[in-house]
């Protein structure tokens, strides 16, 4: 029995060795993985030595299947080339190279993710020897772009757990990408305080992998000015690359510490009668703050007040407030302004509106307003200064220093902040008649003439006029306040005129006297002249036709003449058309007798 196991021990010795020896006949070195891009080429190659030589090998390719198993794809010897038919990779493997060079290389064109295996080249020679080699496929995607998104709702300080922040997702990758959070550059991970880091992966009917990461974290104030971000790394040919996203802020709700209340508007000083515009605001934000404005015993719940049409009585200090209605404590913090309305009382001037003075004596008056700030007036009488200061002195009153007096007084300060007052000042005197350049005229027959007594004096003189001659259509008495009064006559000029006006007050009388000569009209005269040419034509007219015998009857001479002419009376002979005896003229009422019977005479009333 021992024998027979020592024999058959020594027999699987010997066949070992011989495999050993066989097998060593061959040496086939590979890669021991390729890496290539989905969709792209791979090549794997084989390279081979034989102590036999290269004559007569033969190569085959295989895959290992799923299950451990081999799969061969491609068989070449010295007489024939073979792709095998009916597997995955019959349309898309090719082999290059000859034995002769000692390397083959197996090409994979557009790989695809299944194609991720193990191949393997076996060579074999002619006395048995046979060597392979292994290679591992390694097939990458590179993922899409990654994407974020924030919450898009406020998260409040006083969640107690941790808020969602927001989702982080890369898509078709492969192998797996992997996805890492920052906060302001620095890496965040579920093992800090706090911090809740949801990952998700997706397998797409590619084979793609998709992978989803969401972030929560227990909020803090400081987090409002904080920037997130996703780091997304995969897989390459050759190593790792890295991408990474946009940055976020989230919005985040926290209660004031401290408020704080200004005026908004007007800028500067302010005046009674502006609008008053008061803002309050906290250093928080939280929505559940509440937020209160008061003054004295008036309270607003608003963050803005706006005051119209202040007074003096808006000054003061205003208060803020800010209560958080979650809080259990409702804690109550609150901040304060002082608002001051200056004022600018109405103007008092003194002595009271009116005053009467009489003509030489002096005036003196004041004017005075109230104000919280300096201030500065100014008289001014028909629009033009006549003095600067509280005071007005007038001397030496005349009518002329008669008039409405206005003083301004106005903040320098404050632009718009200006209050004034009047002073009616009427000079006593009797009447004065302000009269013209000239009181002496000329003035066409039949016109009308304006007349004009302009009468200055207080108290207010009365006036009427007086004329010889003409005739008075109406008249028109105007009040001018201080310039006095105007008395207008409307008088036709019939004659020669002279027209007096009279004033008169308490005081004293004036009077005034105008001359208005008549003169002819000039269209009379063009007329009269006329007349006289028209006349003058006909009676050469006339001659000249007796002249040429042109006036006659129709037989003979007829005389034309009265038996009784008066001595005005002129008698003219005119020969007939047949005789050419002279015409006798008669002057003074003689009669001239006719040397020829048949002649006419003709008798013209001068």
């Amino acid at each position: 029995m021992a024998v027979r196991d020592a024999a058959s021990l020594l027999v699987g010795l010997l066949v070992l060795f011989h495999t050993w020896e066989a097998w060593a006949a061959v040496e086939v070195n590979m890669e021991d993985r390729v890496e290539v891009i989905r969709g792209t080429t791979a090549q794997i190659a084989c390279m081979f030595t034989s102590v036999d030589g290269v004559g007569g090998m033969i190569i085959q390719w295989f895959y290992m299947t799923r299950s451990g198993e081999r799969q061969r794809i491609y068989y070449q010897d010295a007489t024939r080339k073979e792709v095998e038919r009916g597997i995955p990779f019959t349309e898309r493997i090719s082999v290059n190279g000859t034995v002769a060079t000692g390397e083959v290389v197996l090409i994979i064109s557009d790989v695809q993710l299944e194609d991720e295996l193990e191949y393997v080249c076996l060579v074999k020679t002619l006395t048995d020897g046979a060597g392979e080699g292994r290679t591992k496929l390694k097939v990458f995607e590179i993922p899409n772009i990654p994407t974020i998104e924030r919450e898009p709702r406020g998260i409040s300080v006083h969640e107690d757990s941790p808020s969602k922040i927001g989702t982080c997702e890369v898509k078709n990758g492969f192998p797996k990408p992997n996805i890492t959070w920052y906060r302001n550059n620095t890496p965040l991970n579920a093992a800090q305080d706090g911090v809740i880091v949801e990952p998700s992966i997706t397998t797409e009917s590619s084979g793609l992998f998709s992978f989803k990461s969401e972030l929560s974290i227990k909020v803090v104030k400081e987090d409002k000015d904080d920037l997130f971000y996703c780091e997304v790394t995969y897989f390459v040919p050759g190593g790792i690359k890295m991408t990474e996203t946009s940055r976020i802020n989230i919005t985040v709700y926290y209660p004031s510490t401290a408020v704080n209340v200004w005026v908004d508007s007007p800028k500067g000083k302010i005046k009674e009668g502006d609008t008053i515009v008061l803002r309050c605001i906290g250093n928080g934000n939280d929505a559940s703050s509440l937020l209160t404005i008061t003054h004295g015993d008036v309270s607003w719940d608003s963050d803005e007040v706006v005051l119209q049409n202040v007074t003096r009585l808006h000054s003061g200090v205003y208060h803020c407030t800010s209560m958080n209605i979650e809080t259990v404590t409702f804690e109550e913090i609150s901040g304060n302004t002082t608002v001051f309305v200056n004022y600018l009382d109405p103007a008092v001037v003194m002595p009271k509106d009116p005053i009467v003075v009489a003509q030489g004596e002096e005036l003196k008056a004041t004017c005075n307003a109230l104000s919280s700030l300096q201030t500065h007036t100014v008289w001014f009488k028909n629009g033009e200064k006549v003095s600067q200061g509280n005071s007005l002195i007038l001397k030496d009153a005349t009518f002329d220093t008669a008039g409405t007096y206005v003083c301004v007084v106005t903040v320098p300060e404050i632009e718009g902040m200006e209050t004034n007052g009047k002073l009616q000042v009427n000079v006593q005197g009797p009447p004065q008649i302000i009269k013209p350049e000239s009181t002496e005229m000329e003035e066409s027959y039949g016109t009308t003439v304006q007349l004009i007594c302009h009468v200055r004096g207080f108290p207010a003189p009365s006036t009427n006029w007086d004329t010889s001659g003409g005739k008075v259509l109406n008249t028109e008495i105007q009040a001018l306040g201080e310039k006095g009064i105007k008395n207008t006559a409307f008088v036709e000029v019939t004659s020669d005129i002279t027209a007096l006006c009279k004033a008169s007050n308490a005081y004293g009388t004036d009077a005034m006297t105008l001359n208005i000569k008549a003169k002819g009209s000039g269209v009379i005269i063009a007329v009269l002249i006329i007349c006289i040419l028209l006349l003058a034509i006909l009676g050469s007219v006339l001659y000249f036709l007796y002249k040429k015998g042109k006036i006659c009857g129709r037989s003979g001479k007829q005389d034309l003449t009265k038996e009784k002419s008066s001595k005005d009376n002129i008698v003219v002979e005119m020969k007939s058309d047949n005789t050419e005896e002279a015409v006798l003229l008669g002057v003074n009422g003689e009669k001239q007798t006719p040397s020829d019977q048949g002649g006419k005479y003709l008798e013209l009333q001068k």
